[in-house]
């Protein structure tokens, strides 16, 4: 088959890949600025340690990258987790460094009421295995609050179906926390609640309630995910105060009832369950006032009783006193003889003892005190000089050990000094040669580098015998066809540039029989392939 000649060059714009690559990223934004996506969450492993989250959306067929920042992150009340369907709302950009497209997601949410009825069950697991859930450690409601905290909407009707059946029950001091019960904050500022009155004083200002009531009405499973919340639930099982969770009606069910010490059905129930019927309590009090009166009455009939016959077997108390005043009357006669016999014996024993205390043997004592005192002051002048040597002794020896020891140290720091000088004049010197060989391997390699830009510059090959043509824009002509008749030329020779114009003959090439060249014993070149023009 004849080779078809090749179509001529033409001369396009040419762009970078880094402008090829913003080119393309701003026609996506631009595109797509605002699209909602749904799919199914994979490659999730949390947030990378800049804070930012990396994974992907799929479906059956496709598959995108996604990006969620992490302020944006931090903001989301529904958070992204592995194999769950949601709807993200963000815009497609791409990522130069890789070449690939992706979507920047702003806001998150679940793909209908079976994913969130999958992620509530997947977060109860998660909870319950911590032990969160576990009867042991909840708390016994109090029988009669003196103070009750409500953490509730102020604005609906259970803040008012509760205020009203505690009223109607037994009247209580009542403190309400106003949140927001659903939307975008709300599990923060539930949470927020419950630290905050757990965080009370007994005895402030504010009093600190007795009892907590989480409360609100019904709705759908969307309206009661603020209760589902991760937050929400750690704070209701690390309150201090007892909690009773009031969220929906009866048939809802939320995460935070399963962490709460109590669940109630509804706000009423729960404020039945805060405090007893005070007409009740009214009239058991009655029944125990009228039984504690009847037993009081018949316990003092009984001591009555046994007080009569106790007396009845008493004996009579001349009786029982006789002998011990016949003893009393004999200790009071025989008393004057016997303090006469002791004031005698007294008196013999001052007697006895006076009579070692003369003048001559105080003097004996006071002299041979007086010598004990000398010998004992000659002792002590002897021990004390005896001490003050040893010590001198002990100073001198020390500062022979202090001096010799100061030389030591001094010459272990001149050799150490020596030694590290000699290192560094090594380091430096080796620094020095590396430094020259690097210098001549880079000053060889900038001299390769001009040879080999002389040996592929165009010039050389002007140098050869070849010229350039240009045409009047300066752009080079590579073929007889794309010059016209009367067309300006330049020709561009080794020594410079002539200005030339065509006139339009093309000249055959002369038909002249070359001799036949001599057979040479060298191996013939390869032919090269043609690779196109240099410029």
């Amino acid at each position: 088959m004849p080779k078809t000649a090749a179509a001529p060059l033409t001369n396009s714009s040419e762009f970078t890949v880094s402008e090829l690559s913003q080119a393309l990223k701003r026609t996506v934004e631009d595109a797509y600025g605002n699209v909602r996506v749904r799919g199914e969450i994979t490659g999730f492993r949390g947030p990378h340690s800049s804070g930012h989250c990396y994974f992907s959306l799929k479906d059956e067929s496709a598959k995108i990258e996604a990006v969620i920042w992490k302020g944006v992150h931090g903001r989301m009340r529904f958070r992204p987790q592995e194999g769950l369907e949601v709807i993200a709302t963000g815009k497609l950009t791409t990522y130069p460094g890789s070449s690939k497209y992706q979507i920047v997601i702003e806001a998150l949410e679940p793909a209908g009421v079976g994913a969130l009825m999958a992620l509530m069950e997947e977060r109860k697991r998660k909870l319950g295995a911590e032990g969160l859930f576990d009867e042991a450690r909840k708390q016994l409601l109090p029988w009669l609050p003196e103070v009750i905290g409500v953490v509730t909407s102020p604005t609906g009707a259970v803040i008012r179906d509760i205020l009203h059946r505690l009223e109607d029950r037994f009247p209580r001091h009542v403190l309400v926390w106003p949140v927001r019960v659903q939307g975008e904050g709300s599990a923060e500022q539930v949470a927020a609640a419950i630290h905050g009155f757990n965080a009370l004083e007994v005895d402030g200002k504010i009093p600190r309630p007795d009892l907590l009531i989480v409360a609100r009405g019904g709705g759908s499973l969307e309206d009661l995910w603020s209760f589902n919340e991760e937050i929400v639930v750690r704070a209701a099982a690390e309150s201090m105060i007892p909690l009773i969770s009031a969220v929906g009606h009866e048939t809802d069910i939320t995460l935070i009832d399963f962490a709460s010490d109590k669940r109630a059905p509804t706000p009423t129930a729960a404020a039945e369950m805060a405090v007893p019927v005070r007409a009740e309590l009214l009239v058991e009090i009655g029944t125990f006032e009228r039984r504690m009166m009847l037993c009081w009455q018949r316990a003092q009939d009984s001591r009555r009783n046994e007080l009569r016959a106790a007396a009845r077997a008493l004996p009579n108390a001349g009786d029982l006193l006789a002998i011990p005043r016949q003893r009393l009357d004999g200790a009071g006669a025989s008393l004057p003889r016997a303090l006469r016999a002791n004031t005698h014996a007294h008196h013999r024993r001052f007697v006895e003892a006076s009579s070692g205390l003369t003048l001559r043997v105080l003097r004996g004592q006071i002299a041979h005190a007086t010598q004990r005192q000398t010998v004992c002051g000659e002792r002590l002048k002897l021990s004390a000089r005896a001490l003050l040597r040893q010590r001198r002794d002990r100073f001198a020896n020390l500062e022979l050990r202090l001096k010799a020891s100061k030389s030591a140290n001094a010459q272990a720091q001149r050799n150490a000094i020596t030694r590290n000088r000699e290192s560094a004049l090594r380091l430096t010197e080796r620094a020095r040669r590396a430094l020259t060989t690097l210098l001549q391997r880079q000053q060889a390699r900038v001299e390769a580098s001009n040879k080999l830009l002389a040996a592929l510059s165009y010039r050389s090959v002007l140098a050869r015998g070849f010229a350039l043509v240009r045409d009047e824009q300066g752009a080079a002509l590579h073929a007889a066809a794309n010059v016209s008749a009367g067309a300006r030329l330049s020709i561009e020779f080794a020594d410079g540039r002539v200005g030339v114009t065509a006139d339009g003959d093309h000249p055959a090439p002369p038909q002249t029989t070359k001799p036949a060249a001599p057979k040479s014993t060298t191996p013939k070149r390869k032919a090269k392939v043609d690779q196109g023009d240099l410029f």
